[in-house]
């Protein structure tokens, strides 16, 4: 251990700018710089190598740019124009809605990682990029949110590999102090600190902030003087490290932690979004600040924070949930319900598909899915497929019914599109095209491009691409101590006029890596082709515990040191938010092959076809809905996926690549502009550009699940919460009752036979055991009746009260069929305790009228 000098006397030391400069750290700590071109280039011109030796980072950049640099700049006429023309942008862009009066909504946006910048390691991935960009885009939508996050010590690992090819990690250390992010101050000036009691003692949270255009993100950090215990100041040492106490104690401070810190800052959001289980916490902690503050039973609490909870969830697989033992809950959380006032077991029951099952884990998805009013998948196939794994929460639904909706995830354009394409963008496109790119019609200009100036834009970026891998390459091979033969080698790999396919993501075996190396000797054949070659980039990092993971890395750099494919086949190091960038800007062809079904959407193909990278890919995530007018190439069909769909697809792109993605690309030539494949190109900038924008998710979230949230609260807590004490009574009397709730006759149906048109009478009796008839809601659920006997193209009907005996009352309606073939339909009664559909508690209250009593 290095030796300690103790005390120590802290002060930060700021740049001295040239008064003419004055603004630059202005323009610095605010994230604005990474989508916006003009503020961009003010930081790299100021010092081109350094920009790119401080991994475009412009708080370092000023700390360490020489003042002879900066002289030289506040005195350069040219130097200060591109300088007040950022503050204009800055402004411009910030002061846009200064003078419209304040939002009644803020929503409040939970996420465990962020990928905002390269130079931010707060990120693992795709939830990161994907959380990065939502408020990116909230921020150009002019959407009320702050983000609330933690801010890890340590970034998430860089990948090296060793001369075998195996995966070699290294976490680097954040040094918050020349990052784009500052404490968090009071109005004395001091820095804000939080405190939550946890088994392990209290533990105290520093608040940061990091201005992301006008939206704000907060971040909790425990690495701080405050906390003496090791254990405690680690909790954010490191994204997803540790084990299941750290990953307990992470997801307290994120999701109470960030509740308190909201207090603390005077923020009184009125939906609360969580991006993944990870956050779910805080739905318990509005339940406690309820119970206490509005003198609420749990119950009662429960209702009511539910009303504006939205989660979505990104997981495809039961094995991507956080589940925690119940000791470990009981440890954690025995004396918090105490305090609060409620029971531990009421506590477990919200944290676990059956609450009367003592053997089952707690998990963080269902405790977000119970405690939500509004849970969202991120995709449409995505949303099938979440239905079906969460349908034990409502046993009694069909599938279809699950009360899950899907917004599909999308891109913030402003920062994924690369600078030739935007400046050609700004040739031929009208003047607004950046503020008004979520409109189709912004693209229909595309048609107005000359074909070779779009060619030559990609050739210009493919150009750069190579020479950036080329960079890479080498001084990955001089890190690891290669032979001087092999770092030359690296510095004149790949062609730009060669054909160039990209792959890169995270390297979960579902995403299948090494599916392109099947057969590798046709692989070579396609690769080699002398008069049609193809060469194949690859990134992508493996779970430091993820064996299989590295194992397809290894396979991978083997291959690629073979001599047939050694100009033909690289992989590119420690795959990072830049390196994505550069090759989705600037390969020909995004090749994409999951297994069907368990990759929730996906991004990185989208990012691709900003940029007019045309997909390959299986029909999953978003691109089963993109397929048709995206220009790209699917991997085999609509089916589930089975074991034996490896083999198949494999074969499926060696076919497409030899017989007509390569020979499209090369038509006319080596030199000749392709026009097939240019009108593919221009086909997918057009659809998927303004269709799987990130500004049009956000606009989504607002409309579907933030503003119905906001109404809802906004009802549900006036006079002091009465909805809500109503409703927990008229619960508790619903659930009283609902054991001897039956259905006493049901007829008489339509004839064995009917002609189209014809009404059919629909009723039921039902014996409400002293309810009202407003407090159930009775249901046809009519539909076609399909090979395997079960209802499909469903619609579900209301039936009326119409007459009332006793307790026993007369629901009935007619329905008229306007389709031919077999139809049926059932009959079904619950309590009538929601307004829409997508907003179901998961309440096992539901009865068909075959149950029987």
């Amino acid at each position: 251990m290095p030796f300690q000098i103790q005390p120590l006397k802290e002060f930060l030391v700021r740049p001295a700018l040239p008064a003419s400069l004055s603004r630059m750290p202005e323009l610095a700590y605010n994230l604005f710089w990474s989508w916006d071109h003009t503020v961009r280039s003010l930081f790299r011109r100021l010092d081109p190598v350094l920009w790119k030796a401080v991994n475009h980072n412009p708080i370092l950049l000023l700390g360490r740019v020489s003042q002879a640099t900066l002289a030289k700049a506040g005195s350069d006429p040219r130097y200060l124009a591109l300088y007040r023309k950022a503050c204009e942008h800055f402004d411009s862009y910030i002061q846009k809605t200064a003078n419209e009066p304040p939002r009644e909504e803020l929503i409040a946006y939970f996420s465990m990682e962020y990928g905002l910048v390269d130079c931010m390691q707060i990120y693992s991935g795709g939830l990161g990029i994907l959380s990065g960009d939502h408020l990116k885009a909230a921020s150009d939508a002019d959407i009320p949110l702050v983000g609330i996050g933690l801010l890890y010590q340590k970034g998430y690992f860089q990948q090296s590999l060793n001369p075998d090819g195996w995966q070699q990690e290294r976490n680097p250390v954040n040094d918050f102090y020349t990052l784009p992010v500052q404490p968090v101050r009071k109005s004395d000036g001091s820095e804000i600190v939080i405190s939550l009691n946890l088994p392990v003692g209290p533990v105290h949270i520093k608040l940061w902030h990091i201005n992301v255009g006008r939206t704000k993100l907060y971040l909790l950090d425990t690495n701080i003087p405050e906390n003496d215990r090791p254990d405690i100041r680690d909790i954010t040492d490191e994204l997803y490290g540790g084990d299941a106490y750290t990953r307990i104690k992470q997801e307290i401070v994120l999701g109470i932690g960030g509740m308190r810190a909201l207090k603390v800052l005077g923020l009184e959001p009125t939906v609360f979004h969580m991006n993944e289980g990870h956050s779910a916490f805080l739905a318990v902690e509005r339940v406690r600040v309820l119970m206490k503050e509005q003198s609420l039973s749990f119950d009662e609490a429960l209702d009511a924070s539910r009303t504006n909870n939205v989660f979505t969830t990104h997981t495809s697989v039961p094995a991507g949930i956080d589940l925690f033992d119940p000791g470990l809950i009981y440890e954690y959380f025995n004396d918090y319900c105490r305090e609060g006032g409620f029971s531990f077991d009421q506590l477990l029951a919200l944290g676990r598909s059956n609450p009367f099952d003592n053997q089952q884990r707690f998990s963080m998805a269902v405790l977000a899915i119970k405690t939500s009013s509004f849970r969202n998948a991120v995709s449409r196939l995505h949303r099938r497929v979440s239905q079906e794994m969460w349908q034990e929460l409502w046993p009694k639904l069909p599938v279809w019914e699950v009360p899950i909706t899907s917004v599909t995830n999308g891109v913030h354009l402003p920062t994924w599109i690369n600078g030739d394409l935007a400046m050609l963008y700004d040739q031929y496109l009208q003047p607004d095209w950046r503020e008004q790119h979520p409109d189709p019609k912004v693209w229909d200009l595309i048609n107005e491009i000359p074909e070779q100036e779009l060619w030559e834009a990609h050739r210009r970026r493919k150009r750069r691409l190579v020479q950036y891998v080329r960079e890479r390459a080498a001084t990955a091979a001089v890190n690891r101590k290669a032979p001087i033969t092999e770092v030359r080698r690296a510095q004149e790999m790949l062609d730009p006029d060669v054909f160039t396919i990209g792959f890169a993501r995270r390297f979960a075996t579902y995403k299948r890596a090494t599916l392109l190396f099947r057969d590798v000797n046709r692989l070579k054949q396609i690769l080699t082709n002398p008069k049609m070659p193809v060469q194949i980039l690859i990134a992508g990092k493996a779970h430091p515990k993820d064996h299989p993971g590295k194992m397809y890395i290894r396979e991978i750099v083997r291959l690629s040191r073979d001599p047939e494919l050694a100009n033909h086949l690289l992989f590119v190091e420690d795959y990072s938010h830049q390196v994505g960038r550069e090759l989705v800007q600037g390969v020909d062809l995004w090749l994409n092959n999951p297994r069907r079904g368990e990759e929730a959407c996906g991004t990185s193909g989208m990012k691709a076809c900003i940029n007019g990278v045309l997909n390959l890919s299986i029909l999953d995530g978003w691109f089963d809905e993109a397929y048709e007018h995206s220009g790209g190439w699917a991997i085999g069909d609509r089916e589930p996926y089975s074991e034996d769909q490896d083999e198949i697809h494999a074969r499926a792109i060696y076919s497409i690549l030899e017989n007509e993605i390569v020979p499209m690309y090369y038509q006319g030539g080596m030199d000749a502009v392709p026009e097939e494949w240019m009108k593919r190109v221009r086909q997918c900038l057009m659809y998927v550009s303004p269709h799987f924008a990130c500004q049009r998710m956000v606009t989504e979230y607002m409309s579907q699940l933030y503003e119905p949230s906001h109404r809802g609260y906004t009802a549900v807590r006036q006079n002091a919460f009465e909805t809500a004490r109503e409703r927990a009574r008229w619960r508790h009397d619903v659930d009283n009752s609902w054991s001897r709730v039956a259905f006493v006759d049901v007829g008489p149906g339509p004839e064995n036979s009917v002609i189209s048109g014809d009404a059919i009478p629909l009723r039921a009796a039902v014996e409400l055991a002293g309810l009202k008839p407003g407090d159930v809601r009775v249901e046809a659920v009519v539909g076609s009746i399909g090979v395997n006997g079960q209802l499909e193209d469903t619609q579900v009907l209301t039936l009326p009260a119409l007459e009332q005996n006793g307790s026993v009352v007369v629901f009935a309606r007619e329905f008229v069929p306007h389709q031919t073939g077999r139809l049926g339909y059932s009959l079904r009664v619950s309590p009538n305790h929601y307004d829409d559909p997508l907003t179901r508690t998961c309440n096992p209250l539901l009865k068909w009228s075959g149950d029987g009593r």
